[in-house]
C-alpha cells in the first residue's frame, strides 16, 4: 500500500528537532516495517501562531490542495492519507478533501480538539480539525488521556488506540554504566511547557544542593540564555551544557547517567522519557498529562503531584540516597520499553488497526 503522509505542524524532514518530528519519523517507519510505501506528500506547513495568522494559512492551502490534486489526477496516486497531529494551530487542510475526491480511506493520529479554543477565536480553524476527526476511517490515539478527550466531543468518530513507542535499536546494542549521583535530562530550550519545567527542575535541585549529584543536559533552543540563566546560581561544575545531540550520542550520554529528571509541564507523553528508560535510567517526573502513558509509577520511575516542587525534589533525593532502588526501578525501566514499547511493536498494531478499520488488504 501506499501511504501518503503528511504532518501538518512539522514535517519529519523538517531541520528542527522535536518530539513531534521524531514520532512523525518512527510512525513512517513503523509503516515500512509493516510493508507499506510512504511517501512525505506535502511540505506545507499549516502552523497559526494566532488567528489571524490562521485566516492566511486558509488561502494558502487551496493552491497546495489544488497542486496535489492535479498532480494525482494524472499520475499514480495513494491508497490511504495519513495526518500525524492535526490540532487547533494546525489542521489538515489537504489530506479531508483529497480523501474523499479519490476515494480513499483518511487516517489521523494523535488529532486532538478543545472546545475551550472555540471561545478563544479559533473556532473557524478548528473545525477542519473536527470535520477531519468525523470522516476519518480511524482516528489513532496514542493516550487514554486523548482518546478520552475525542470520544467526549466526538463520540461517532472511531478511534483506536497505541501506546507511545521509540525505536531501541541504538539502547539495546549498548550496556548502561551508570555514574552515581549523575542526573540527565533532555529537552528543546523554548518558550512555555518547556520552558517552565526548566524552571521547575532549577527550583528543585536548589532544595538539594547539599547531595553530591550532577546534572547533564542535552539540548538547545532560542531559549538557551534564557536557560542557563535559570540554573546560574549552582557552582562551577553541577552543570554540564552538552548541546544538542545526534541520536547515537544522546543513547550513549543516557545511558553513562543515573536518574532521569523532567518535570514533564504540560507533556503529551515524551518520548524522550522512553528514551531515558531503554538507557537504564528510572525516571522522576510529575503526574500530569501524559506522562504516566510513559513511565510506570513506582515500577520504572517516581511519578510526584503536579505543581509540587517540594514533592518533586524529595523524590530525586530519596532515589539519589537509595542505591538499591534505583537498580530496580533502572533494571524495569529498560524492560519495559525494550519488551513494550518497541518499533517492531508498534508497527504490528499499526497495520492491524490499518487492516480493521482502514480498510487495508493484501495480495
Amino acid at each position: 500500500m501506499l501511504v501518503a503522509f503528511y504532518a501538518p505542524m512539522k514535517s519529519p524532514e523538517h531541520p528542527v528537532p522535536s518530539g513531534d518530528r521524531l514520532m512523525a519519523r518512527l510512525l513512517m517507519r513503523a509503516l515500512e516495517l509493516a510493508g507499506h510505501s510512504v511517501e512525505i506528500v506535502s511540505e506545507f506547513r499549516v502552523h497559526a501562531n494566532n488567528p489571524e495568522s490562521a485566516a492566511e494559512l486558509l488561502v494558502k492551502a487551496d493552491d497546495e490542495r489544488e497542486r496535489l490534486q492535479r498532480k494525482w489526477q494524472e499520475g499514480p496516486r495513494p491508497d490511504l492519507w495519513f495526518c500525524y497531529h492535526p490540532y487547533y494551530k494546525s489542521p489538515d487542510l489537504l489530506g479531508p478533501a483529497i480523501a474523499a475526491q479519490f476515494a480513499i480511506p483518511y487516517v489521523t493520529a494523535e488529532a486532538s480538539y478543545s472546545r475551550r479554543r472555540d471561545a478563544m477565536g479559533w473556532a473557524f480553524f478548528q473545525k477542519p480539525v473536527g470535520d477531519a476527526i468525523r470522516q476519518a476511517a480511524i482516528n489513532i490515539a496514542f493516550t487514554e488521556r486523548d482518546r478520552k478527550g475525542l470520544e467526549d466531543v466526538f463520540p461517532e468518530a472511531r478511534i483506536a488506540a497505541i501506546k507511545p513507542f521509540i525505536d531501541a535499536a541504538l539502547f539495546e546494542a549498548i550496556t548502561p554504566t551508570p555514574d552515581p549521583q549523575r542526573l540527565m535530562t533532555v529537552a528543546m530550550m523554548r518558550a512555555g511547557d518547556k520552558m517552565d519545567s526548566y524552571k521547575m527542575l532549577a527550583a528543585a535541585l536548589h532544595t538539594i544542593e547539599e547531595r553530591p549529584w550532577t546534572l547533564g543536559i542535552i539540548g538547545d533552543g532560542p531559549l538557551r540564555a534564557e536557560v542557563e540563566a535559570v540554573f546560574a546560581g549552582f557552582a562551577p561544575g553541577r552543570i554540564d551544557w552538552l548541546g544538542q545531540r545526534k541520536p547515537e550520542e544522546i543513547a550513549l550520554l543516557l545511558a553513562k547517567g543515573d536518574i532521569y529528571v523532567w518535570p514533564g509541564c504540560g507533556e503529551a507523553y515524551g518520548l524522550a522519557y522512553l528514551e531515558a528508560q531503554a538507557a537504564g535510567l528510572p525516571v522522576v517526573a510529575q503526574r500530569t498529562a501524559g506522562v504516566p502513558e510513559v513511565v510506570e509509577a513506582d515500577v520504572t520511575g517516581l511519578l510526584t503531584p503536579d505543581g509540587d516542587t517540594g514533592a518533586y525534589a524529595q523524590s530525586i533525593a530519596g532515589l539519589l540516597d537509595d542505591r538499591a532502588r534505583r537498580n530496580v526501578l533502572a533494571s524495569a525501566a529498560r524492560r519495559f520499553v525494550i519488551g513494550e514499547r518497541s518499533l517492531a511493536g508498534a508497527a504490528r498494531d499499526l497495520d492491524l488497526i490499518l487492516r480493521s478499520y482502514a480498510g487495508v488488504t493484501y495480495d
